[in-house]
């Protein structure tokens, strides 16, 4: 299966989505697409116009959802622990779920490794920039001493900026900035802000009016 997977990833495109969605029962529109890369969550959904670029690997999670026009980019490692399995991991946590949901006309850049041991959420109009940010939903508790995994959400109109890293259990307000470098480990809830800094507090007001929360199209020229 796996060879057949690695071939499957150089088979000319409009075949291979017709593949995925008759062998995986992938819901893959006619108008996405995916690059050379090893996208195999169990399920993927991919609505009209979502891309997936080159040398991006998706694997061991149970769900993908690529909303309208979002775009995850090149080079980009996306990873988790599916449910349902034998093994004790996260055995304790029945609520779990192991998916990535992009909104529409969100986008992943380039380089950066995304966790979804539980679930990941960005909303819509949202972009994780730069390069090499970690979102990682699981860790160890030293309390209880098992693997433990908490939800990411992200909220939509917001930038992600280069290098940062955020935690389970983090949440990230719609119509908000994190500064690069941030590292994010605690829910907030004030829109219009931007959170800087180890661990990211509230730095400053962001105008109402800059342009990229008003925008209509996710694609920034």
């Amino acid at each position: 299966m796996i060879i057949f997977k690695i071939l499957l990833c150089f088979v000319p495109w409009k075949l291979r989505r017709l593949l995925l969605n008759k062998f995986f029962h992938y819901e893959i529109h006619p108008t996405a697409r995916i690059g050379l890369s090893y996208i195999y969550p169990r399920k993927l959904k991919m609505e009209a116009y979502s891309t997936i670029g080159h040398l991006n690997v998706a694997i061991h999670l149970n769900y993908i959802e690529m909303q309208e026009n979002s775009c995850i980019s090149q080079k980009n490692w996306i990873t988790g622990f599916p449910t349902h399995t034998k093994s004790k991991h996260f055995s304790h946590d029945l609520k779990r779920k192991s998916e990535l949901i992009l909104g529409k006309e969100s986008a992943i850049t380039k380089n950066h490794h995304i966790d979804c041991t539980n679930s990941i959420i960005i909303g819509s109009y949202t972009t994780i920039a730069g390069y090499s940010s970690q979102l990682l939903t699981h860790s160890i508790d030293i309390y209880e001493g098992r693997q433990d995994s908490k939800p990411i959400t992200i909220g939509d109109y917001c930038f992600i900026s280069t290098r940062v890293i955020i935690l389970g259990g983090s949440k990230l307000p719609s119509f908000s900035v994190l500064g690069a470098g941030a590292l994010l480990n605690k829910t907030y809830e004030e829109e219009w802000k931007l959170y800087a800094g180890v661990p990211a507090k509230v730095i400053k007001e962001i105008p109402r009016e800059a342009k990229y929360f008003n925008r209509s199209k996710g694609f920034i020229y």
